[in-house]
């Protein structure tokens, strides 16, 4: 078992194709994770995730703030408390439509970082 806080765990710029999107590993292959990786993701006002599609789901918790998850046709409000699936295939992007940071949890399976 491994506890820790995620304060310790540094947050790092998401990438291309992001804006204002910070991601923390959480738990990953290192920590010998087998089956599955969790990222705490947080999206500044204004920020957004790539419009992208990839061969696996993600299972999705809002911890805070308020948003949108956008398929490539329509852009669905998001708030703290839901909960948001991704299928395999499916085209996605989040999105910080609001002044406060929108953060939340992402499971994938485990992949090395």
């Amino acid at each position: 078992m491994k506890i820790f806080n995620y304060n310790t765990v540094q947050a790092k710029d998401a990438g291309e194709g992001t804006s204002k999107v910070a991601v923390r590993w959480l738990i990953t292959k290192e920590l010998v994770a087998e089956n599955f990786a969790m990222r705490l993701f947080e999206i500044e006002a204004g920020g957004y995730s790539p419009l992208h599609t990839h061969p696996w789901e993600h299972e999705v918790f809002i911890l805070e703030g308020e948003g949108q998850v956008f398929d490539g046709e329509i852009a669905t409000a998001i708030k703290a408390g839901d909960v948001v699936f991704v299928p395999s295939g499916e085209q996605h992007q989040f999105k910080n439509n609001s002044k406060e940071t929108l953060k939340f949890l992402c499971l994938i399976p485990c992949v090395k970082k």
